[in-house]
């Protein structure tokens, strides 16, 4: 299987860390991955977003022009990506912050809401691991004790309380999905 992964939202939402975690946490596992950051004017406000694949098998290029799974923390974003996911594709939303539905009925949607359970954990800053939770258990891509691994590796030097919280968000993420798996 074949994850092919555009994350996007504003800039400061953490969307390159987790594009980074994501991919880290891939080849820890012994996949093939790549990850394409895309920097430039999005990050003075507009959608800032990063490209993810990871695969069993090597992989040919890592631009993503068909995603089969988004994660949009933003209203732009979804106005952005939408049409590229393939059918039968996924969309994540941080329903906190995406107060629009998407237009298609022929990929599954899946909506955390990200900032307010962030907001619960005491730091609204965390929604992108809050949205990370939901994401490894809903598709499966990648391990939670790999994610760990890449999570404390990537904030090597930062507080064990920063790592603690970043821990407990993609727990809750998890948490959150499967209990509202069937709703």
């Amino acid at each position: 299987m074949e994850h092919r992964i555009i994350i996007s939202g504003f800039g400061g939402q953490g969307v390159m860390l987790l594009g980074k975690i994501i991919s880290l946490a891939g080849m820890l596992e012994g996949k093939h991955v790549t990850w394409f950051p895309s920097y430039g004017p999005e990050m003075r406000g507009g959608t800032a977003n990063c490209t993810v694949v990871i695969s069993n098998d090597p992989i040919g290029s890592p631009v993503v022009d068909a995603p089969n799974e988004l994660i949009v923390m933003n209203i732009p974003s979804l106005l952005k990506f939408e049409k590229k996911v393939t059918k039968n594709g996924i969309i994540f939303i941080n329903s906190s912050v995406v107060e629009k539905e998407p237009e298609r009925n022929d990929i599954d949607i899946v909506e955390i809401p990200a900032n307010d359970i962030a907001d619960k954990l005491g730091n609204s800053r965390i929604a992108n691991m809050v949205m990370l939770g939901a994401y490894i258990s809903r598709t499966n891509a990648i391990k939670f004790e790999s994610v760990i691994e890449a999570l404390r590796k990537s904030l090597k030097g930062k507080s064990e309380e920063l790592f603690n919280l970043n821990e407990k968000a993609i727990k809750e993420g998890m948490k959150y999905l499967n209990s509202h798996i069937h709703a």
